[in-house]
């Protein structure tokens, strides 16, 4: 494990709430293009030599409070919300980094023998618990 003072960590954890503070509008999800069929008699998507399908429409999808959301997208309006959906994964990532590196000044903190390499030569203590005879 890279062992790294709590300033260092601090400092990066600073230079990520920073980031955040810039961020644009975000949405999470993603966005799919679909083609249809209306089956019109007559219709270009019908014919059967050359079928042409409507479209593309685009669908955005995203999970929110544990519900999956799909919507249809207007037109001409994709380009405005992939921005936004690229703000949102930058986001992830820093909250991402962020509770990573909390989570190793936690390791500092509270696990100071954890944060530390193993001397070498010296094997690892097992418990005894584990090392009973199986119960008949």
């Amino acid at each position: 494990m890279n062992t790294r003072t709590i300033s260092s960590l601090e400092e990066e954890i600073g230079n990520i709430r920073q980031e955040l503070q810039t961020l644009a509008p975000m949405h999470p999800g993603s966005i799919s293009s679909q083609y249809q069929v209306c089956g019109r008699a007559g219709c270009r998507c019908v014919d059967p030599d050359n079928p042409e399908r409507h479209g593309p429409y685009h669908k955005l999808s995203y999970v929110y409070r544990g519900k999956s959301v799909c919507r249809f997208v207007r037109a001409g309006t994709e380009t405005l919300l992939k921005e936004r959906l690229l703000v949102y994964k930058r986001f992830r990532q820093l909250t991402d980094r962020w509770i990573s590196l909390s989570i190793q000044r936690g390791v500092i903190e509270f696990f100071p023998a954890a944060a530390q390499p193993a001397k070498p030569g010296k094997p690892p203590r097992q418990s005894k618990r584990f090392n009973r005879p199986p119960r008949s």
